[in-house]
């Protein structure tokens, strides 16, 4: 059975997994026994081959998928950003879609600030009444991010959040999320699959996932020095 409970604020890391296991109805499993502990707000980064559970255990965390055993200890607002834009953003406009994900007791006034402010945050300001349908897949992305903070989520998972978008976009994308993430006020912490070795420059820590256990945090540098001989430069999706 899961046990999910929030951090005492200031008390415990963004971040906790303890023992998660999960089976999929094939009888595959997935993840046994994972631990995981992000120690600090930053951006952190996991990396692994096709397989090795690191996907499924973002979907755990948001609770897209049920565990059948473990712990994990995560602040309340925990968005999740998907690989394409364009399974998430629902609603025609960049404002509407950001309004689905506001608090309900924001008064109007409150709500209008609060859209204006996220898509600030990530360089679509003035954006609100644009078409969703109008936008580049960079600028796609941004806004699922500012739905997320929009939401007022402490922790960002992202899930491949670059690997459809060109390379400027891709660089734009991570330059925000770490922007973000070193930003003094609000303190996020963002967890972030990636296949893209030379991502790995702008996180705090990386760790390796692989048959559905995670390893120890470690440097990116080091992590990508050690994956770049065996996988000619790339680490699987």
């Amino acid at each position: 059975m899961l046990t999910q409970a929030e951090p005492p604020s200031g008390a415990e890391p963004p971040l906790t997994v303890e023992r998660l296991c999960f089976t999929w109805p094939n009888g595959r499993t997935a993840l046994k026994n994972c631990q995981l502990a992000i120690p600090r707000p930053g951006l952190w980064m996991l990396v692994g081959s096709n397989g090795s559970g690191k996907s499924t255990l973002l979907r755990l965390i948001i609770g897209l998928l049920e565990p059948s055993g473990g712990l994990i200890r995560r602040p309340e607002r925990t968005a999740l950003v998907f690989q394409n834009p364009d399974h998430q953003l629902l609603l025609p406009s960049c404002g509407s879609d950001l309004q689905l994900g506001l608090p309900w007791d924001l008064s109007p006034g409150e709500r209008s600030e609060r859209v204006e402010q996220a898509l600030e945050q990530v360089g679509l300001a003035g954006m609100a009444s644009r078409p969703i349908h109008t936008l580049s897949g960079g600028q796609k992305q941004r806004l699922a991010i500012a739905g997320a903070l929009a939401s007022g989520a402490q922790l960002l998972l992202l899930d491949e959040p670059t690997a459809l978008l060109d390379p400027d976009s891709q660089r734009g994308v991570l330059e925000l999320i770490h922007g973000l993430c070193t930003a003094p006020e609000p303190r996020l912490t963002a967890l972030w699959i990636t296949h893209r070795l030379e991502e790995l420059a702008a996180c705090d820590g990386a760790a390796l996932v692989e048959q559905g256990h995670a390893g120890p945090w470690q440097s990116g540098a080091s992590l990508r020095r050690r994956l770049s001989p065996l996988q000619g430069g790339k680490a699987g999706g």
